[in-house]
């Protein structure tokens, strides 16, 4: 199964000048982001080794503060709001993105985080990761769902081309806002680059997290109620205490972990499951390799990255028969109902005890990751480009 049903190419494009492509990154708290950070962080050097593309990326005042791409490899202007701040984020999102777009001469606005501004004078193109607000609710807390519903809907329909990080994403757009399959495009993510940080060595991160020499099931993910996590604590309590592996949970904190931590310790699991902060990507890169398996049971993914995550690293995967997770691990991993604690248990206990099982879903894992890549997520971004601006010269949308 080929990573996109249509290959979009620049090839089926008639030549036109340099598209200069406003890369509005308002949204981007580094640390706090988790896929979207890495999705920026990923394709802006991809985007910007394309031919026929000037990239500038449109920044909040904490991003350029910590640096990135965004301003080691392309130019970048500042928005002057913080992100933290939702409503500084949506004044600079609405206020500030078209007018500097229009100061610096781009021809598109291409948003990454499913909001958008609303108007503008260049074409404007949306990626949606998802449709939580809708779908999962409960995966955003407080003012920031509540604009969710407002933003995201409206951002789709005044964007000239939408795009969705999946199949699945694109089937919510249409099903959930009535979206016109005319103006979405699918375009995969990709693994992060194999220019990745060495990995803390094992025997260190043993000794840090007291694992001893117990097997371990690691499961990347933001402590957000979508993400099933309180199904997967059940699942390990139902594993026999002399078989049962350490539950490792890194991924910013959230209102959530408080509710997991006490579910954990009403199941009597407290000494079998540890809870971690944002890890560096040294400590993550650690915790991959020693992994015996990586469980991503989410209820909702607009993607999934972090089976291609682990796909790529050579680490098995447990996940869920819904949404876009089959359409990611395409067979390369174990499916399970997310919703049955003894089918995530089950596929569990097969894995930790089955060697030749776990090398054959790495291998599986690894040919499927490989169909994935950054640089044609860039190539095919550009196309979109190319087709947002063509949308808006007739006149559409």
């Amino acid at each position: 199964m080929a990573p996109a049903a249509r290959r979009l190419t620049l090839s089926g494009l008639p030549h036109s000048p340099t598209v200069h492509v406003a890369l509005n990154l308002v949204f981007l708290v580094p640390g706090e982001i988790g896929g979207m950070e890495t999705y920026a962080r990923e394709l802006i050097p991809r985007l910007v080794a394309q031919p026929d593309l000037k990239v500038t990326c449109l920044v909040n005042e904490e991003a350029a503060q910590a640096g990135g791409p965004w301003g080691d490899i392309a130019p970048m202007e500042v928005v002057p709001v913080r992100a933290s701040n939702r409503v500084q984020w949506v004044r600079g999102e609405q206020q500030y993105v078209p007018k500097i777009a229009e100061k610096i001469g781009a021809t598109v606005i291409h948003s990454l985080a499913s909001t958008a501004p609303l108007r503008g004078k260049a074409a404007r193109v949306t990626t949606v990761h998802d449709l939580h607000y809708k779908t999962a609710p409960e995966a955003h807390f407080g003012v920031r769902g509540l604009g969710m519903r407002v933003l995201v809907p409206a951002a789709i329909r005044r964007s000239h081309l939408v795009i969705a990080v999946s199949e699945a994403t694109k089937r919510d757009l249409v099903e959930h806002l009535g979206t016109e399959l005319s103006k979405i495009e699918v375009v995969h993510e990709a693994a992060n680059s194999a220019q990745r940080a060495l990995p803390i060595p094992e025997r260190e991160l043993r000794e840090r997290l007291k694992l001893g020499e117990r097997q371990v099931v690691l499961s990347v993910s933001a402590k957000r109620p979508h993400k099933n996590l309180e199904r997967l604590l059940h699942a390990v309590a139902e594993i026999p205490a002399a078989e049962r592996p350490v539950l490792i949970l890194p991924g910013y904190a959230t209102p959530h972990e408080a509710e997991l931590r006490e579910l954990a310790a009403s199941l009597d699991i407290t000494a079998d499951v540890v809870f971690l902060g944002w890890v560096s990507s040294a400590d993550l890169e650690g915790l991959y390799a020693l992994a015996t398996l990586v469980a991503f049971p989410s209820l909702h993914e607009g993607f999934g990255l972090p089976v291609l995550e682990a796909m790529a690293r050579g680490v098995p995967v447990l996940t869920s028969n819904r949404s876009a997770m089959p359409e990611v691990a395409a067979g390369a991993a174990l499916l399970v109902d997310p919703e049955k604690t003894d089918a995530i248990s089950g596929a569990m206990r097969r894995l930790l005890a089955d060697p030749q099982l776990r090398e054959a879903q790495i291998e599986k894992g690894l040919a499927r990751a490989a169909q994935f890549s950054w640089e044609r997520t860039a190539e095919q971004t550009h196309y979109c480009y190319k087709r947002g601006v063509g949308i808006k010269q007739l006149g559409m949308h």
